[in-house]
């Protein structure tokens, strides 16, 4: 049964119990079930041996997985992967299992179910369930930062082949990723640039997992990649042609983005741009993945994702003109700043 051909209320009865659909990815993701099955089919009893779970306990959550098509239980009783399951598997292409692991852990669970309160005060819910904002969670938990940096590796893994190849970087000879994690997006576009230099500026405690990081090290970007720590609300590094930021804008409110901008702005070099990697939500009612988000955002961070009017007056604000909003092959737009005159 298609969701169309189902009874409406069994369609909300599938939106209201989504999120336990959600939890079992998550443990499926902690455990590497996708892993320890990309050998071949195995019991669950078998599989739980691996895995540290208890058997019976472990079927359940497998027959459920399977019923949504994350797994197949055989005739034989045996479970194996799927290609749904196989994008769980930490050696496939744009793996999406730190993201499970990350996007379900307790700090972002917990926030999302405080979810009421936020929507009744429009008071982020992360900062008052955890005492803390997010950035400042991951710096006193650095297990959940690495997590956290592994998590944006993992989803860019779809994105960042489609910006590199979406948006012109032929004219720009340094290029500084501002809040550039790992340095995965700023690989991605050098291997397609090979003239081009760049930097990755970010926090101090994500250069340091960023220098461990595959993207980095890969001979042919290493030797031009630089990476500096600082604090992009203080200044970023100057004199680059470009200043391109990828789910960096949208964590922060209008004012605090004002503040990244001009920062950018006063550093980049005679003729330089300022490129915003993000969501560019359309009018309508159709899906769209930057309107998912966009509540992600509210619950965790100050931020949200933004319109191409609100991005307009984002940009005027810090004396930035849009001058273009560039689509790519996934749902991310590069808008497209310059001096304004």
């Amino acid at each position: 049964m298609t969701t169309a051909s189902k009874p409406l209320p069994i369609q909300m009865l599938d939106f209201i119990t989504g999120y336990w659909v959600s939890c079992g990815v998550h443990v499926a993701a902690r455990l590497s079930l996708a892993d320890h099955l990309a050998k071949g089919p195995r019991t669950s009893a078998d599989l739980a041996g691996t895995a540290g779970a208890h058997p019976p306990t472990l079927h359940r959550l497998l027959r459920m997985l399977a019923s949504h098509g994350v797994f197949r239980e055989r005739d034989d009783g045996r479970f194996e992967n799927t290609p749904l399951s196989d994008t769980l598997r930490a050696d496939v292409p744009a793996s999406m299992k730190p993201f499970a692991i990350m996007m379900v852990d307790s700090p972002s669970f917990l926030a999302w179910d405080d979810l009421l309160e936020t929507v009744k005060t429009g008071e982020e819910a992360f900062q008052r369930v955890h005492k803390m904002g997010g950035f400042e969670y991951m710096a006193a938990h650095p297990d959940k930062a690495r997590e956290f940096g592994e998590s944006m590796t993992s989803i860019s893994g779809m994105e960042n082949p489609a910006i590199a190849q979406g948006y012109d970087f032929q004219e720009i000879a340094k290029l500084v990723d501002v809040g550039g994690g790992h340095g995965s997006l700023l690989a991605s576009i050098l291997r397609r640039f090979p003239e081009m230099k760049g930097v990755v500026y970010d926090r101090a405690e994500v250069v340091a997992n960023a220098r461990k990081d595959v993207h980095v090290r890969e001979k042919g970007i290493a030797e031009r990649v630089e990476l500096v720590a600082g604090n992009f609300f203080e200044s970023v590094p100057a004199g680059a042609d470009a200043y391109i930021m990828k789910y960096i804008l949208h964590d922060w409110s209008d004012a605090q983005c004002r503040t990244i901008l001009s920062n950018c702005r006063k550093a980049m070099a005679k003729g330089g741009k300022v490129l915003v990697v993000d969501n560019v939500i359309p009018e309508g009612n159709e899906p769209h993945w930057g309107k998912m988000l966009d509540m992600n955002m509210l619950v965790l961070t100050p931020g949200r994702e933004r319109t191409e009017a609100e991005f307009r007056d984002l940009f005027a604000s810090a004396g930035l003109k849009l001058a273009r909003i560039v689509p790519t092959a996934c749902p991310l737009g590069v808008v497209e700043g310059v001096a304004a005159p």
